[in-house]
């Protein structure tokens, strides 16, 4: 049995969340924005305004399959993180490593100089926002998915090197640096 699957979703005061049967749809709309899910139709969803919560469920008779458990416990935690995106927001942050890189801002456009001849500019996707602080990009939004994505395809351009050291890093990532040629 799924374990994930059977907790309820706790809802915040301030947040609304409406769910379509008819599209397998759920909306979450919060104070950091709205979102969208459309879930698997072997997955019952309901929300319970009076105990402000979402509960997923399967049919007793497919509780065996493993697939159905995995749909109904994914189910559960993209909601459970569609709920604490509108209230809490994710945020990922990058680290530019390298003589002369750098990372602007210009618009919802973020333009890298990191080691190639021309720059790198990449658009961020709707309701996707970022800030550069010196050699910190830091990613931010109310879609888990999003923002994870944006920031794979910005570490893309220069993943970090194992010699030196240098590229595009999560701040919390660990490069394990290899030794360069011995010359003896």
């Amino acid at each position: 049995m799924s374990r994930i699957g059977t907790k309820p979703v706790p809802v915040p005061g301030n947040v609304k969340v409406a769910v379509d049967a008819g599209s397998n749809t759920i909306k979450v709309e919060g104070p950091k924005g709205k979102l969208e899910f459309m879930h698997h139709a072997d997955v019952s969803v309901n929300y319970a305004e009076s105990d402000n919560q979402v509960v997923c469920s399967i049919p007793e008779d497919r509780r065996d399959s493993g697939r159905d458990k995995a749909l109904w416990g994914t189910t559960r935690a993209r909601i459970a993180c569609m709920v604490q995106g509108v209230v809490d927001g994710y945020e990922k942050k990058l680290q530019v490593i390298g003589v002369g890189w750098n990372a602007q801002a210009q618009g919802k456009t973020l333009r890298l100089n990191v080691g190639y001849c021309h720059p790198v500019d990449l658009q961020a996707p709707e309701g996707v926002e970022f800030k550069v602080d010196g050699e910190f990009v830091s990613i931010t939004g109310p879609d888990k998915e999003q923002v994870g994505q944006f920031a794979a395809v910005v570490r893309s351009k220069r993943p970090p090197e194992p010699y030196k050291g240098k590229g595009i890093r999560y701040v919390d990532e660990y490069v394990i640096r290899k030794v360069g040629k011995s010359m003896g």
